[in-house]
């Protein structure tokens, strides 16, 4: 018995070191290639003296002027209700959403500390505070503000009232 597990454990680390072969095949060839490649360039010269000028093509860069078209940004639309706060315009930079006011009233304080205009509106349908850091009557101000305010809040997004 003890011979033939010798014998299993012989042929297991047999099998382990022959499935460990290194691919230097598979370098060589790449190397050989790589080197009948330089040879097409430069002419064959064993020396490199003369070697074939070769320039890439390079395609002309054009500019494309960058349009700031806000009519793509996704904006969800929902009927909420200020709970605390001046009153909202028609879009809005949702920042949190919470169930608990308390939750809410916690982030709109830290807002406020950091110098926005924050204020507190209520989903009846959803049962959801959201916490707004900005209003704006227009969609590319609002805009510009999410993208601010995504460094601090990733979630952010616009709210359509």
């Amino acid at each position: 018995m003890k011979k033939l597990t010798f014998l299993g454990a012989a042929l297991c680390v047999a099998m382990v070191f022959t499935g460990c072969k290194s691919k230097e095949s598979a370098y060589k060839k790449a190397y050989e290639k790589a080197k009948a490649q330089e040879t097409t360039i430069y002419g064959g010269n064993e020396n490199n003296e003369e070697k074939m000028s070769v320039t890439p093509e390079v395609e002309p860069v054009t500019e494309t002027p960058v349009y700031n078209n806000y009519e793509n940004e996704p904006v969800r639309r929902e009927n909420v209700s200020v709970v605390d706060g001046a009153g909202l315009k028609t879009f809005s930079v949702v920042v949190g959403s919470f169930g608990v006011k308390a939750n809410a009233d916690g982030l709109k304080q830290r807002l406020q500390n950091a110098g926005y205009q924050s204020q507190i509106a209520y989903n009846s349908e959803r049962n959801m505070y959201r916490v707004i850091a900005s209003t704006h009557n227009d969609k590319a101000s609002a805009v510009q503000s999410r993208n601010q305010l995504r460094a601090q809040f990733p979630d952010a997004w616009l709210l359509f009232q």
